[in-house]
């Protein structure tokens, strides 16, 4: 029997996120018939080493943001030489890094926003594009640091002093209209989720992760060129950052002047949400796929090196 180690907490801003998938991960896949230990994933890095040791047939990779999702424990397993769910060192250093991911999907054609990375000073002295626009960490995920910046808004300078994810900011052309996912699972597109975020005026971290913060339409209402060119785009981001496993690419759809609209991919997350308000085992069971299904598909998929 395949004894999978589940890998979650982390020290990332994201902990409590990942906890939450982890403890989803631990039932599903002892409902599939795997034997599963679970690791918290402190600061102490001999600590998680001497948890992995002896090595498990693979571990569950249920971290979210900064060390869990970035390379970094992808790079540990790999010395290990222990089998991991998801993307490796590269593909995931790229998809986390959103400046660099912009680069490889601007080599590949794909569809993104007008933007440009400053500092927090520059960004406390003026606008870094004309309004409306989104300044977002380069390095976060789950839509923490994410704030949009609108005519009259009068928070840029107390946004820059405040900040507190690193040294560069990413600021991108505002894209109005409506929130677009699509899941993908090895070489396969799942489908089109339409997100209506109810909790704030973004799918910001609220409308992710609380419980009613958005609702979820799926597959999306949405024009049948714009479905293919999304489903499209997703696995293309997929394959030109060098995922494997599972992710979700994030879209912004301007449809405000009518459809077909104006799609914008903002980016690809190498560790998509296992909640109970995630959005890829939505849409695996909507393709046939229940949870316990869906996460012994991704220990199936698990290896460890590029």
């Amino acid at each position: 029997m395949t004894r999978v180690a589940v890998l979650m907490g982390g020290i990332s801003n994201e902990r409590a996120v990942s906890l939450a998938s982890g403890a989803q991960v631990v039932a599903a896949l002892r409902e599939a018939g795997f034997t599963v230990t679970t690791i918290d994933a402190g600061a102490d890095l001999g600590a998680l080493v001497a948890a992995l040791t002896p090595a498990p047939d693979v571990v569950f990779n249920a971290l979210h943001g900064r060390f869990g999702e970035d390379g970094c424990i992808q790079g540990v397993l790999d010395w290990m030489s222990i089998r991991y769910t998801h993307s490796g060192v590269l593909a995931s250093a790229l998809a986390m890094d959103k400046v660099a991911a912009r680069a490889v999907f601007a080599v590949h054609g794909l569809p993104i926003a007008e933007g440009r990375v400053v500092t927090r000073a520059a960004l406390e002295a003026e606008d870094p594009l004309p309004l409306p626009y989104v300044v977002k960490p380069a390095q976060e995920g789950s839509s923490v640091g994410v704030h949009i910046i609108r005519a009259g808004d009068n928070r840029r300078a107390e946004i820059a002093r405040g900040w507190r994810f690193g040294d560069d900011i990413l600021a991108e052309r505002f894209i109005p209209g409506r929130e677009l996912t699509v899941g993908v699972l090895g070489d396969r597109a799942l489908e089109v989720t339409d997100i209506l975020a109810d909790a704030g005026e973004f799918y910001d971290y609220d409308s992710k992760y609380a419980a009613g913060g958005s609702r979820h339409i799926i597959p999306a209402r949405i024009h049948p060129a714009v479905r293919d060119r999304a489903m499209d785009v997703a696995l293309a981001a997929h394959r030109a950052l060098g995922c494997r496993g599972a992710t979700r690419a994030d879209f912004r759809y301007d449809d405000t002047r009518g459809e077909p609209g104006e799609l914008v991919l903002l980016e690809v997350n190498t560790q998509p949400g296992l909640t109970p308000t995630s959005l890829l085992p939505e849409q695996a069971a909507h393709c046939g796929m229940n949870f316990p299904a869906l996460c012994a598909w991704m220990v199936g998929e698990a290896r460890h090196g590029c």
